[in-house]
């Protein structure tokens, strides 16, 4: 299913919506398309609009402050982008640097993508007990990094120029 990024009228990041929300709040004129697909559209008997990728709301909506990104095994990947912290490979599962029979918890700071050969091969050890380095540092996304980089996590095409993506 197709996201949409919903944007704040601050063009601030708030969250991701299914296509045929976006194209709801557009027509309920609740949000107005701030980029679409280049050669897709929406029909209906009387409408046609473009197919949104991002859509801005009209009208600011205050949010509670966020301090942290959710952390879940699927962020971990996008944010390393689905890429081996041990080798470069394709990641498929996610590792924890202290593993979690020694402490180590659920966290950004802890865990890393990890190929299974890899995660396999350094089991229940720390990196260095294993042998083994790491290519990146883990690290912390803020809330707003971390939705835009669920929505580049095909490629910067995704979204347009004046978004900010996070390194």
């Amino acid at each position: 299913m197709r996201e949409t990024l919903v944007l704040n009228a601050s063009f601030e990041p708030l969250s991701t919506v299914t296509l045929r929300r976006a194209v709801v709040l557009v027509l309920q004129e609740k949000a107005v398309v701030e980029q679409a697909h280049p050669e897709l559209r929406v029909r209906a008997a009387t409408v046609e609009l473009p197919m949104p990728r991002v859509i801005r709301l009209s009208r600011y909506v205050r949010v509670p402050f966020r301090r942290r990104a959710p952390w879940s095994r699927r962020g971990v990947l996008v944010r390393d982008r689905h890429r081996c912290a041990y080798c470069g490979r394709r990641a498929t599962t996610v590792d924890h640097v202290v593993p979690r029979s020694r402490g180590g918890g659920d966290t950004w700071l802890n865990t890393v993508a990890s190929c299974a050969e890899d995660n396999h091969r350094k089991a229940d050890r720390t990196p260095e007990q294993a042998g083994m380095r790491l290519l990146r540092t883990p690290y912390e996304p803020s809330p707003s990094d971390a939705l835009v980089l669920a929505l580049g996590g095909t490629g910067r095409g995704a979204l347009p120029d004046w978004l900010p993506v996070p390194a």
